[in-house]
């Protein structure tokens, strides 16, 4: 039976498996997240501190726009639970979920808040467990020191984010732990693509056209921010692969560049999006009601009137 390859798969939907998802599916990566476990965040009350949200945000409405977001970014969640990963003789991961799905992928990111059992047999168990006391009794949990600063661990293609990387003490924390595991990941794709590490890293920016103070066509101009940005000071780089990378770089800054009827369009699809997610009456209720009235007046169509 053939198994469904992916280019990363994230185990665990909370904010730093989505976080991590929206990174690198926006990249143009395959990305899969597997989010049936533990929650943590679920059995919050309420969420009041994660920016952007001046009043809070309930836990449903927050997650569904998380997985919105994430669906959005071209990620596919999926709601099983992932029981065990294998490390395969061409070096990738195959990763078995408790409904018996089978799936295949080079970069694996443990993004789960307690559970690190699935893991077990990529590494020794003394390197990737603790065993502690708790009330007199032995227990044996996963390392939260086990991956680096950015989520990298000894394992090659295995990255952890969030809680099981000890970056789970707040929402939003968690959150830009999964954001930094991705550009990590985004940076060794790139760097196994034939780019130097200062060509590596990925900017996710999107900017303003008419902001720019150079000539658009001007590709002496693009040609030296490139060399000013992305090209060490001294380097022997072969100018066929500096020519390929450079060319790909200012496609993608360019792709960047919005001008204002496209800002404005993506700010009114924003929105709408945004509204879908809402409570209808509470937003009828916040909406002056001469607004609500002259908008139910411009759909009428003219000279309809009512019938008799």
């Amino acid at each position: 039976m053939l198994v469904p390859i992916h280019d990363v798969v994230i185990v665990g939907g909370g904010p730093a498996g989505c976080a991590t998802a929206v990174c690198t599916a926006r990249y143009g990566l395959d990305v899969v997240i597997f989010d049936r476990g533990n929650s943590s965040l679920r059995r919050c009350a309420f969420l009041e501190n994660y920016l952007g949200f001046p009043a809070g945000i309930d836990i449903k409405t927050f997650y569904e726009l998380m997985h919105a977001h994430v669906a959005e970014a071209g990620c596919e969640i999926v709601s099983d639970m992932v029981e065990s990963i294998i490390r395969t003789d061409d070096g990738s991961f195959r990763v078995r979920t408790q409904d018996g799905r089978a799936v295949q992928a080079p970069r694996i990111v443990a993004a789960t808040t307690y559970d690190g059992e699935y893991l077990r047999g990529l590494d020794s168990d003394n390197a990737m467990f603790d065993t502690h006391e708790h009330h007199g009794e032995a227990h044996e949990e996963f390392d939260r020191e086990y991956a680096d600063v950015n989520g990298q661990t000894p394992v090659e293609g295995l990255y952890v984010a969030g809680a099981l990387a000890g970056r789970g003490e707040q929402v939003q924390i968690a959150a830009g732990h999964g954001m930094t595991v991705g550009r990590e990941v985004l940076a060794n794709v790139r760097a196994a693509n034939g780019r130097w590490p200062e060509a590596a890293t990925h900017y996710d920016w999107l900017r303003r056209r008419e902001a720019l103070d150079y000539d658009w066509d001007d590709e002496e101009t693009w040609h030296q921010r490139f060399a000013d940005h992305r090209l060490p000071d001294d380097h022997d780089i072969e100018q066929d692969r500096l020519e390929r990378v450079r060319e790909q770089e200012i496609e993608y800054v360019k792709n960047a560049h919005l001008n204002s009827t496209e800002i404005e369009r993506r700010r009114e699809r924003a929105h709408r999006q945004l509204a879908t997610h809402l409570d209808d009456e509470l937003l009828l209720e916040v909406v002056d009601d001469d607004r609500v009235l002259q908008y139910a007046e411009e759909q009428v169509e003219p000279g309809g009137g009512d019938s008799e």
